[in-house]
């Protein structure tokens, strides 16, 4: 069943979140792992003259790609992230946009090469509404790239997040966690032609690793 988003609720937690995250002095850099040097980088979206990310945030990794050249589009639910994010990047020309994800998605009329989250909106949003909508803003042979921390075996599909530890003002949201055929299956279901989702372990032994799902939209026929 889906679990009760309460987005102003959701939305403080972000706000909060990005009093603590963002930090002015940050260079932009574009990876997919929370270990910094570490698995892939920007060559998972192929070669994108359009991008868009779900859950921007600081907004380091979508000035990277505009400093490359690329249109590089933004949306975030804080108010507080957009508003830093926009005067920080505003010399490497990416925009961004602040909104409910699924909300601004449905809304959205314009389509992009590739649509990404980098530990962003694809954990915290409900795959089942959120896959058909990233689907429609794709171009032919666009692809859709996320990466977010692996399942806890045994525990998938939403999962309660407190923020800051156990004590304080009751700030949560959910997060959406499966086994990577899980993902596979439903991005296939959501429209996409192929769908590849792996674990990348830690440059450590028994460290977290880190899910990294890549899936494609057929291109036109020559």
């Amino acid at each position: 069943m889906p679990v009760p988003h309460d987005i102003p609720a959701e939305t403080e937690l972000w706000d909060a979140y990005a009093e603590s995250a963002f930090k002015q002095d940050a260079e932009p850099v574009f990876h997919w792992t929370q270990y910094t040097g570490h698995g892939p980088g920007p060559e998972l979206l192929g070669n994108p003259r359009s991008v868009l990310e779900i859950g921007c945030g600081t907004g380091r990794a979508l000035a990277c790609l505009a400093r490359r050249g690329i249109t590089a589009h933004g949306v975030d639910l804080s108010p507080v992230m957009v508003r830093r994010s926009t005067a920080r990047w505003a010399d490497t020309g990416a925009v961004f946009a602040c909104g409910e994800v699924l909300e601004w998605l449905a809304a959205c009329e314009d389509t992009y090469d590739a649509v990404y989250s980098v530990f962003g909106a694809a954990w915290f949003a409900d795959p089942s509404r959120l896959f058909p909508l990233v689907r429609a803003r794709l171009n032919p042979g666009g692809v859709f790239v996320f990466s977010q921390p692996p399942a806890i075996p045994g525990a998938y599909g939403p999962q309660g997040m407190y923020k800051g530890g156990f004590a304080g003002k009751a700030m949560y949201t959910y997060r959406y966690s499966y086994r990577p055929a899980v993902w596979e299956r439903l991005l296939t279901r959501a429209g996409f032609a192929a769908a590849e989702a792996h674990v990348l372990d830690a440059p450590k032994a028994e460290h977290i690793g880190t899910l990294i799902v890549r899936a494609e939209v057929t291109a036109h026929p020559a």
